[in-house]
C-alpha cells in the first residue's frame, strides 16, 4: 500500500468535493421535487430574515431543511439503484421505493410543522 492510500491527500479531498457537488447538480437538474424543496427552503430563509428569527430558530430551520434535502437525495439514490437492479416491476423494489418516498413526506411534514411553530406567532 502506498502512503497516500492510507493518509490525507488534498487532491483526494478536492476530488471528493467535486463528486459531491456533481451529485447536488444532478439532483437540481434531474429531480423536480428537489427543486421544489430548494424553492421552499429559499422562501423559508427569506421569512427567517424578514422576521428576524432567533439563533435557535435558525438552527431548527437549518436542521429541517437539511433533513428534507438529505431525504430527497437518499430517495433519488435508492430509486436509481432499484431501477438499475430491477428495471421490470418488482413488488419488493416497489415497496422499497414507497418507503423512501414516505421518508421524504415525513421529513417535509416535520419541516412544515417546524416552520408553522416558528412563523405563525411572528405573523399574528
Amino acid at each position: 500500500m502506498s502512503k497516500n492510500s492510507l493518509g490525507f491527500s488534498v487532491r483526494n479531498r478536492i476530488h471528493s468535493f467535486r463528486y459531491a457537488f456533481k451529485g447536488v447538480a444532478i439532483m437540481f437538474y434531474e429531480e423536480p421535487n428537489f427543486r421544489i424543496h430548494i424553492i421552499a427552503a429559499s422562501v423559508t430563509v427569506a421569512f427567517g430574515i424578514i422576521f428576524n428569527i432567533s439563533a435557535i430558530e435558525w438552527i431548527m430551520i437549518s436542521v429541517v431543511i437539511g433533513l428534507v434535502l438529505v431525504s430527497e437525495i437518499f430517495n433519488a439514490a435508492v430509486e436509481r439503484i432499484a431501477d438499475f437492479v430491477s428495471p421490470e416491476h418488482n413488488m419488493i423494489v416497489g415497496i422499497t421505493k414507497d418507503l423512501c418516498s414516505a421518508m421524504v413526506l415525513v421529513a417535509a411534514i416535520v419541516s412544515v410543522v417546524t416552520g408553522l411553530i416558528i412563523f405563525i406567532p411572528k405573523i399574528f
